[in-house]
C-alpha cells in the first residue's frame, strides 16, 4: 500500500466533515428566518389576515408550541432514517411552509403553513447538538458557535429585511417578506443529500437514554426549566418589542432596524459564548452578566423606550446570549451522542412548552387591557426564574449518572418502605 493510499481514508474522512460542518452551519442559518421575519410585519399581518390582538399572540406564540410538539419526533426519526435524510426532509418541510403561509388568504392556511415551516425548525433545534456531539466531540465548543452564529445571523438579515421588503413589494408586501426564506431553506437541504451513512454507524448505535427516563435527573429538569424562560425572553423580544416600539412612535423601518440589530450583536456573541460556557468556573459569571444586562434593557425599555432605544436593545441582546450558553450546557451534560439527543429534545421540547405562554399571554393581556404593563411584568419575573434555575443547570453534573443513580437506589427503597407500611 502506497502512503498516498493510506492517507486517502483520512482525508475522505476530513471532507465528510467539511461538509457535515457545512450542512449544520446552513442549517442554522434557517432556524430563525421564519420566525424573525414576522415581528417587523406582524401588524400589517393582523390586518391583512383579519385577526384580532389575541390570534395575533397566537402567531408569536405558534413557533414555540410547533418547536415543543414536534421536536420530540426527532429521535425516533434520527433511529430509523439517517441523519441526513431527516434533516434534508426537514429543511424542505420548512421551505413548503414559509410559501404556504406567504400565499394564505385565511388564518387558518397561514397556520398550517407556520406548523409545517416550523416543523423543519423544530429537528434542526433538537439533531444539531448530538450532531455535534457525534460528529465533532473534541470541537463542541466551536461547532455550537459557529451554528448559533449562523441562527443569528439568518434571524439578522431577516429582522432588518423584513419592512424593507414588504414596502418595496406594495400590497400586501408582507407576503413577500415571508416566502423569501423558502430559498434559502431549499439550498440548506441539498448537503445533508450528499452526506454519506458514517462508517460503522447503524440503527442499533441509536440506542439512548429513554426520554421518559429523564425526569429522574434534576439537572434535566433545571435546564428544561432554564431553556424555557430563555425561549420565553427571546421570543417575547422578536414577537413583540418591534410592535411596542411602534405603538410609543418609532416607524415601522425603524423598529425592524432596531429588531435586527438586537440580532445584529447576537452573531458575534454566539460566536464567543458557548467556547467560554464549556469551562465550569465561568459558567455561573456569565449567567448572573446576561441576567443584568435583560434587566437593564427591559427598564430601559418601560421607562424611556424612544431615549435611546439602540442600547436598550443591545442589552437585551446581551441577554438573550443565555441561548448559545444553554446549547452548549446540553453537550456538556450528557456522555454520548444518543443521550445528548434524547436530553436536547427533552429539554427543548418541554421547555418550548413553557417559552409558548409568554408571547401568546403577551398578546392577551394587550388585547384585553391595552396596555404592554403585562409584558414587562412577565419579563422581569422570567429573568428571576431563568436565574435561579440556570443555577442548578450550571452544576458540573451528567443526566446518565443522575439517572442511573436514582434507578439504583429505587429498588433498594421500595422494600424497606413496604416493610415500614406492614
Amino acid at each position: 500500500m502506497t502512503r498516498a493510499d493510506a492517507l486517502a481514508p483520512a482525508g475522505g474522512a476530513r471532507r465528510g466533515l467539511v461538509l457535515v460542518g457545512t450542512a449544520i452551519v446552513l442549517t442554522g442559518l434557517n432556524l430563525r428566518t421564519a420566525v424573525s421575519s414576522v415581528g417587523p410585519v406582524l401588524q400589517e399581518i393582523q390586518a391583512g389576515l383579519g385577526i384580532s390582538s389575541g390570534l395575533t399572540g397566537l402567531v408569536t406564540s405558534l413557533p414555540l408550541i410547533c418547536f415543543a410538539a414536534i421536536g420530540f419526533a426527532g429521535p425516533p426519526l434520527s433511529a430509523r432514517f439517517r441523519d441526513g435524510h431527516v434533516l434534508a426532509g426537514a429543511l424542505l418541510a420548512m421551505a413548503a411552509g414559509l410559501v404556504l403561509r406567504a400565499v394564505a388568504g385565511a388564518f387558518w392556511l397561514f397556520v398550517a403553513g407556520t406548523v409545517l415551516a416550523m416543523a423543519g425548525g423544530a429537528l434542526g433545534n433538537v439533531l444539531l447538538p448530538s450532531l455535534v456531539k457525534r460528529y465533532f466531540p473534541a470541537r463542541t465548543g466551536l461547532l455550537v458557535g459557529a451554528y448559533g452564529t449562523a441562527m443569528s445571523a439568518g434571524g439578522a438579515v431577516a429582522s432588518v429585511s423584513a419592512a424593507p421588503i414588504a414596502r418595496a413589494a406594495g400590497d400586501a408586501g408582507w407576503r413577500w417578506a415571508l416566502a423569501v426564506w423558502a430559498v434559502p431553506a431549499l439550498l440548506a437541504a441539498l448537503p445533508w443529500l450528499a452526506v454519506r451513512p458514517r462508517a460503522g454507524a447503524s440503527r442499533a448505535t441509536h440506542a439512548a437514554l429513554p426520554m421518559r427516563a429523564l425526569v429522574r435527573s434534576p439537572t434535566a429538569v433545571a435546564l428544561a426549566a432554564y431553556f424555557g424562560l430563555q425561549a420565553m425572553q427571546a421570543y417575547v423580544i422578536l414577537g413583540w418589542t418591534a410592535q411596542y416600539l411602534r405603538d410609543t412612535g418609532l416607524d415601522a423601518a425603524t423598529a425592524g432596524l432596531l429588531l435586527g440589530l438586537n440580532t445584529v450583536v447576537s452573531v458575534p456573541l454566539n460566536a464567543i459564548v458557548p467556547p467560554l460556557s464549556v469551562r465550569p468556573r465561568l459558567q455561573r459569571p456569565l449567567l448572573v452578566f446576561f441576567a443584568a444586562c435583560y434587566l437593564a434593557g427591559w427598564l430601559g425599555l418601560m421607562l424611556a423606550p424612544l431615549t435611546v432605544p439602540w442600547l436598550w436593545m443591545t442589552l437585551l441582546a446581551v441577554g438573550m446570549s443565555t441561548f448559545a450558553m444553554v446549547l452548549a450546557l446540553i453537550g456538556l451534560r450528557a456522555r454520548t451522542p444518543e443521550t445528548t439527543a434524547a436530553l436536547s429534545t427533552v429539554v427543548q421540547g418541554w421547555g418550548y412548552v413553557l417559552a409558548g405562554a409568554g408571547p401568546l399571554l403577551v398578546g392577551v393581556l394587550l388585547g384585553a387591557t391595552g396596555s404592554y404593563a403585562g409584558m414587562f411584568v412577565l419579563a422581569f419575573a422570567g429573568v428571576a426564574a431563568l436565574t435561579a434555575t440556570g443555577w442548578l443547570a450550571t452544576r458540573a453534573r451528567y443526566v446518565d449518572d443522575e439517572v442511573a443513580a436514582r434507578a439504583a437506589v429505587a429498588p433498594v427503597r421500595e422494600p424497606d418502605a413496604a416493610s415500614r407500611r406492614g
